[in-house]
């Protein structure tokens, strides 16, 4: 493999890995916060269609970003008012989240576009256009540098550059403000937090809204810039990927942002190397595309019983009285 074959794969594991990360920060703010989301899936699936539908409507990709994060924010307040306060079961709010965003985008689609499900292709406007850094041409041909900056580092949508940022700013968040030391004290005890005169429902809401939006925005970027307009289950089980990857994290940003670049990592790599002849073995591309999967089970398999979850996760609050 030579240089440029690197940063090629690396490019796309950028790429590739963003809907990840913001889906795992978006998830790390909720289960933080006592309320485990197995919904990030659909929140994702939802957000990429209204986005997509929006955009293909009006022409402006802003428009859709934002129908999107409305779209998930909605969701989100669907499972915060199951769990939180309905104290339902989280996980199987999640599920029926899951299961309303996977039928509600094909037959809302089908009603509008009558395209078979999916949305017209998306272009101009409606799409998120690569930014081209500073210097980045004139760098261009600086040997091992230039190649890093123009094409590694540079090209990338907004969006993009937003989730890099993300990490270092829910990094401060949880660890270096007040409201951030609250989050986490309610998923570990929030009966302290009560007591303390701290709400605890609204701590959990304000998580779950920001949850809303970090899912909101994986899924605008999906359809709108990582593709060019929404298709039938297109997030292909990337909320599921995430949430292993944050147990791999165990429930920390740094971390969190290194796993889901290893599962980017492997679907660049399933994506580029297809059909790999080993001597006369070939290794068929249904393999390379089960990779990042293959993972996830491993993952869950060896590391779940050594991340230990906030405390009070998944546990419905009562107030003592």
């Amino acid at each position: 493999m030579d240089f440029l074959t690197l940063i090629q794969i690396l490019d796309s594991t950028v790429r590739l890995a963003t809907p990840l990360l913001l889906a795992c920060l978006a998830g790390l703010y909720s289960e933080r916060a006592g309320i485990f989301d197995i919904g990030l899936e659909g929140k994702m699936l939802a957000a990429a269609f209204f986005s997509a539908a929006i955009a293909a409507l009006t022409g402006n990709v802003w428009l859709g970003l934002l129908a999107g994060i409305v779209a998930s924010m909605v969701l989100s307040g669907l499972h915060g008012l199951a769990s939180i306060t309905f104290r339902g079961n989280q996980l199987i709010s999640g599920v029926a989240i899951n299961f309303l965003a996977s039928g509600m985008t094909v037959l809302i689609a089908q009603d509008w576009f009558r395209q078979g499900g999916r949305t017209p292709s998306l272009s101009g406007g409606a799409r998120f256009s690569p930014i081209t850094l500073p210097f980045a041409e004139a760098v261009e041909d600086v040997p091992v540098l230039g190649p890093i900056y123009s094409e590694l580092i540079s090209g990338h949508s907004i969006l993009v550059y937003l989730a890099a940022a993300s990490v270092p700013l829910t990094w401060w968040v949880l660890y270096r403000t007040r409201f951030g030391l609250r989050l986490r004290a309610v998923g570990e005890a929030p009966e302290a937090v009560d007591t303390a005169g701290v709400s605890v429902v609204g701590l959990r809401f304000a998580a779950v809204a920001i949850c809303g939006v970090l899912c909101g925005i994986a899924g605008a970027y999906l359809s709108t810039a990582l593709q060019a307009g929404f298709v039938k289950e297109m997030t292909a089980g990337r909320g599921f990927i995430a949430l292993a990857a944050l147990i791999f994290a165990k429930w920390r940003p740094w971390h969190a942002m290194w796993a889901c670049l290893l599962f980017g990592f492997l679907q660049a790599v399933a994506l580029r190397y297809q059909n790999i002849d080993l001597g006369g073995l070939v290794i068929p591309v249904q393999v390379m595309d089960a990779l990042p999967y293959i993972l996830t089970v491993v993952i869950l398999a060896g590391f779940v019983g050594k991340a230990i979850p906030p405390r009070a996760g998944g546990e419905p609050y009562i107030k003592e009285r």
